[in-house]
Protein backbone atom coordinates (compact mmCIF):
# COMPACT_ATOMS: atom_id res chain seq x y z
CA UNK A 1 0.00 0.00 0.00
CA UNK A 2 1.29 3.44 -0.89
CA UNK A 3 2.32 5.69 1.93
CA UNK A 4 -0.29 8.32 2.87
CA UNK A 5 0.83 11.85 1.84
CA UNK A 6 2.17 14.01 4.62
CA UNK A 7 -0.67 16.53 4.47
CA UNK A 8 -3.29 13.84 5.20
CA UNK A 9 -1.18 12.30 7.96
CA UNK A 10 -0.68 15.71 9.55
CA UNK A 11 -4.41 16.34 9.57
CA UNK A 12 -4.88 13.50 12.06
CA UNK A 13 -2.59 14.93 14.73
CA UNK A 14 0.40 17.12 15.46
CA UNK A 15 3.19 14.63 14.76
CA UNK A 16 4.73 17.00 12.23
CA UNK A 17 4.08 20.20 14.15
CA UNK A 18 6.86 22.75 13.81
CA UNK A 19 7.82 25.39 16.34
CA UNK A 20 8.18 29.09 15.64
CA UNK A 21 8.34 32.34 17.58
CA UNK A 22 6.46 34.25 14.86
CA UNK A 23 3.28 33.53 12.97
CA UNK A 24 3.67 32.27 9.39
CA UNK A 25 3.43 35.09 6.86
CA UNK A 26 0.33 33.67 5.20
CA UNK A 27 -1.49 33.55 8.54
CA UNK A 28 -0.63 37.19 9.24
CA UNK A 29 -1.91 38.14 5.78
CA UNK A 30 -5.07 36.15 6.37
CA UNK A 31 -5.71 37.89 9.69
CA UNK A 32 -5.05 41.28 8.12
CA UNK A 33 -7.30 40.63 5.11
CA UNK A 34 -10.31 38.92 6.68
CA UNK A 35 -12.99 40.90 8.41
CA UNK A 36 -14.63 38.28 10.62
CA UNK A 37 -13.66 35.06 12.36
CA UNK A 38 -15.48 32.25 14.11
CA UNK A 39 -14.80 31.95 17.83
CA UNK A 40 -15.41 28.53 19.40
CA UNK A 41 -15.73 28.25 23.17
CA UNK A 42 -16.81 25.32 25.31
CA UNK A 43 -17.82 24.48 28.84
CA UNK A 44 -19.29 21.30 30.30
CA UNK A 45 -18.79 19.66 26.88
CA UNK A 46 -21.25 22.09 25.29
CA UNK A 47 -19.63 24.02 22.42
CA UNK A 48 -20.60 27.47 21.21
CA UNK A 49 -19.54 29.23 18.00
CA UNK A 50 -19.88 32.98 17.38
CA UNK A 51 -19.14 35.16 14.38
CA UNK A 52 -16.94 38.01 15.57
CA UNK A 53 -15.33 41.26 14.55
CA UNK A 54 -11.71 41.13 15.64
CA UNK A 55 -8.40 42.94 15.72
CA UNK A 56 -5.04 41.22 15.23
CA UNK A 57 -2.06 42.77 17.00
CA UNK A 58 1.44 41.33 16.39
CA UNK A 59 2.48 42.84 19.73
CA UNK A 60 1.32 45.48 22.21
CA UNK A 61 2.48 47.26 25.37
CA UNK A 62 0.86 44.37 27.25
CA UNK A 63 2.16 41.43 25.24
CA UNK A 64 5.30 40.68 23.24
CA UNK A 65 3.44 37.85 21.51
CA UNK A 66 0.65 38.17 18.92
CA UNK A 67 -2.87 38.51 20.28
CA UNK A 68 -6.39 38.71 18.87
CA UNK A 69 -8.83 41.18 20.39
CA UNK A 70 -12.63 40.94 20.44
CA UNK A 71 -15.37 42.61 22.46
CA UNK A 72 -18.58 41.19 23.86
CA UNK A 73 -21.45 41.65 26.25
CA UNK A 74 -20.50 40.47 29.77
CA UNK A 75 -23.72 38.41 29.88
CA UNK A 76 -22.94 36.55 26.65
CA UNK A 77 -22.44 32.81 26.56
CA UNK A 78 -18.92 33.21 25.21
CA UNK A 79 -17.95 35.33 28.23
CA UNK A 80 -19.29 32.70 30.62
CA UNK A 81 -17.50 29.95 28.71
CA UNK A 82 -14.16 31.78 28.64
CA UNK A 83 -14.27 32.41 32.39
CA UNK A 84 -14.92 28.70 32.99
CA UNK A 85 -12.62 27.40 30.24
CA UNK A 86 -10.03 29.73 28.64
CA UNK A 87 -9.16 27.29 25.84
CA UNK A 88 -10.61 28.59 22.58
CA UNK A 89 -10.36 27.87 18.87
CA UNK A 90 -10.59 30.48 16.11
CA UNK A 91 -11.29 29.92 12.43
CA UNK A 92 -10.36 32.61 9.92
CA UNK A 93 -10.05 32.39 6.15
CA UNK A 94 -9.45 34.75 3.25
CA UNK A 95 -11.11 32.90 0.41
CA UNK A 96 -14.48 33.47 -1.21
CA UNK A 97 -16.77 30.45 -1.41
CA UNK A 98 -19.28 30.05 -4.22
CA UNK A 99 -22.01 27.42 -4.45
CA UNK A 100 -22.05 26.14 -8.03
CA UNK A 101 -25.40 26.63 -9.78
CA UNK A 102 -27.57 23.51 -9.97
CA UNK A 103 -30.59 22.84 -12.14
CA UNK A 104 -32.75 21.73 -9.22
CA UNK A 105 -31.95 24.55 -6.81
CA UNK A 106 -35.02 25.94 -5.09
CA UNK A 107 -35.32 29.54 -4.03
CA UNK A 108 -36.51 29.74 -0.41
CA UNK A 109 -38.89 26.80 -0.74
CA UNK A 110 -40.20 27.79 -4.15
CA UNK A 111 -40.12 25.90 -7.40
CA UNK A 112 -36.84 24.84 -8.99
CA UNK A 113 -35.12 27.71 -10.81
CA UNK A 114 -32.50 26.49 -13.26
CA UNK A 115 -29.59 28.92 -13.51
CA UNK A 116 -27.89 29.85 -16.71
CA UNK A 117 -24.52 31.57 -16.73
CA UNK A 118 -22.63 32.80 -19.73
CA UNK A 119 -19.22 31.31 -20.44
CA UNK A 120 -17.65 34.72 -19.83
CA UNK A 121 -19.36 35.07 -16.44
CA UNK A 122 -18.23 31.58 -15.49
CA UNK A 123 -14.67 32.38 -16.55
CA UNK A 124 -14.62 35.60 -14.55
CA UNK A 125 -16.11 33.85 -11.51
CA UNK A 126 -13.47 31.11 -11.64
CA UNK A 127 -10.67 33.65 -12.09
CA UNK A 128 -11.94 35.71 -9.17
CA UNK A 129 -12.25 32.65 -6.93
CA UNK A 130 -8.78 31.35 -7.77
CA UNK A 131 -7.26 34.78 -7.24
CA UNK A 132 -8.88 35.32 -3.84
CA UNK A 133 -8.69 31.77 -2.52
CA UNK A 134 -5.75 31.25 -0.23
CA UNK A 135 -5.79 29.57 3.17
CA UNK A 136 -7.88 28.73 6.17
CA UNK A 137 -6.24 29.11 9.57
CA UNK A 138 -7.43 27.35 12.71
CA UNK A 139 -5.88 29.09 15.70
CA UNK A 140 -5.71 27.63 19.19
CA UNK A 141 -5.23 29.94 22.11
CA UNK A 142 -5.90 30.94 25.68
CA UNK A 143 -8.57 33.60 26.13
CA UNK A 144 -9.00 35.97 29.02
CA UNK A 145 -11.09 38.99 29.89
CA UNK A 146 -9.02 42.17 30.21
CA UNK A 147 -9.27 43.72 33.69
CA UNK A 148 -12.32 45.97 33.84
CA UNK A 149 -11.45 49.68 33.78
CA UNK A 150 -7.74 49.02 33.32
CA UNK A 151 -5.40 50.86 30.95
CA UNK A 152 -4.98 47.58 29.12
CA UNK A 153 -8.72 47.39 28.48
CA UNK A 154 -8.83 51.00 27.27
CA UNK A 155 -5.91 50.40 24.93
CA UNK A 156 -7.46 47.32 23.35
CA UNK A 157 -10.88 48.98 22.96
CA UNK A 158 -9.24 51.91 21.13
CA UNK A 159 -7.28 49.57 18.86
CA UNK A 160 -10.35 47.46 18.15
CA UNK A 161 -12.53 50.47 17.33
CA UNK A 162 -9.91 51.95 15.01
CA UNK A 163 -9.45 48.63 13.22
CA UNK A 164 -13.18 48.10 12.71
CA UNK A 165 -14.20 51.54 11.50
CA UNK A 166 -14.65 51.37 7.74
CA UNK A 167 -15.56 54.22 5.45
CA UNK A 168 -17.34 54.14 2.12
CA UNK A 169 -17.95 57.47 0.45
CA UNK A 170 -17.27 59.16 3.78
CA UNK A 171 -19.87 57.17 5.73
CA UNK A 172 -18.58 54.98 8.59
CA UNK A 173 -19.70 51.37 8.19
CA UNK A 174 -19.00 50.49 11.80
CA UNK A 175 -20.47 52.46 14.66
CA UNK A 176 -19.77 52.05 18.39
CA UNK A 177 -22.76 50.42 20.05
CA UNK A 178 -23.50 50.90 23.73
CA UNK A 179 -25.61 48.50 25.74
CA UNK A 180 -28.83 50.51 25.60
CA UNK A 181 -32.25 48.80 25.69
CA UNK A 182 -32.57 49.27 21.92
CA UNK A 183 -29.31 47.42 21.36
CA UNK A 184 -29.46 44.89 24.19
CA UNK A 185 -30.24 42.02 21.85
CA UNK A 186 -27.59 42.86 19.27
CA UNK A 187 -24.02 41.70 19.12
CA UNK A 188 -24.12 38.04 20.08
CA UNK A 189 -24.29 36.73 16.53
CA UNK A 190 -24.55 39.96 14.53
CA UNK A 191 -21.09 41.27 13.57
CA UNK A 192 -22.48 44.74 12.84
CA UNK A 193 -23.78 44.99 16.39
CA UNK A 194 -20.83 43.83 18.45
CA UNK A 195 -20.28 46.16 21.38
CA UNK A 196 -17.20 48.33 21.14
CA UNK A 197 -18.11 51.30 23.29
CA UNK A 198 -20.07 51.59 26.51
CA UNK A 199 -19.80 50.59 30.12
CA UNK A 200 -20.97 47.03 29.47
CA UNK A 201 -18.11 46.13 27.12
CA UNK A 202 -15.81 43.26 27.97
CA UNK A 203 -12.58 42.84 26.05
CA UNK A 204 -11.53 39.31 25.08
CA UNK A 205 -7.79 38.85 24.65
CA UNK A 206 -6.62 35.65 22.97
CA UNK A 207 -2.97 34.67 23.33
CA UNK A 208 -2.13 32.55 20.29
CA UNK A 209 -0.60 29.16 21.06
CA UNK A 210 -0.78 27.21 17.83
CA UNK A 211 -2.08 27.42 14.29
CA UNK A 212 -3.10 24.94 11.61
CA UNK A 213 -2.95 26.13 8.01
CA UNK A 214 -5.13 24.48 5.39
CA UNK A 215 -5.35 25.44 1.75
CA UNK A 216 -8.13 24.74 -0.72
CA UNK A 217 -6.28 21.65 -1.95
CA UNK A 218 -6.39 20.07 1.51
CA UNK A 219 -2.73 20.57 2.38
CA UNK A 220 -2.26 20.93 6.15
CA UNK A 221 0.61 22.40 8.18
CA UNK A 222 0.83 22.77 11.96
CA UNK A 223 2.78 25.35 13.94
CA UNK A 224 3.28 25.93 17.65
CA UNK A 225 4.31 29.33 18.98
CA UNK A 226 7.11 29.25 21.54
CA UNK A 227 9.23 32.15 22.70
CA UNK A 228 12.55 30.30 22.36
CA UNK A 229 11.86 28.91 18.85
CA UNK A 230 13.79 30.28 15.88
CA UNK A 231 12.21 33.07 13.85
CA UNK A 232 10.16 31.80 10.95
CA UNK A 233 11.73 32.54 7.56
CA UNK A 234 14.61 34.24 9.30
CA UNK A 235 12.28 36.79 10.81
CA UNK A 236 11.17 38.11 7.45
Amino acid sequence: MDKIPLNYEASEGDTHKRQTSTLPTEVVQCLENARFLHLATCTDNVPNVSLMNYTYLPSSPYSDSPVIIMTTNPASRKTTNIIANPNVSLLVHDWVSHRPPTQGRRMSGGSPTPETRSSLATLLLNLNTSAVSSISATIGGAARIAPIGSEEEKFYVAQHLENNTFEEEGTPLFQPVSNTPDNSNRGENDPSGHFVAGEEVRVIVVDIRNVRISDWKGTVRDWELTADAPLLNGGA
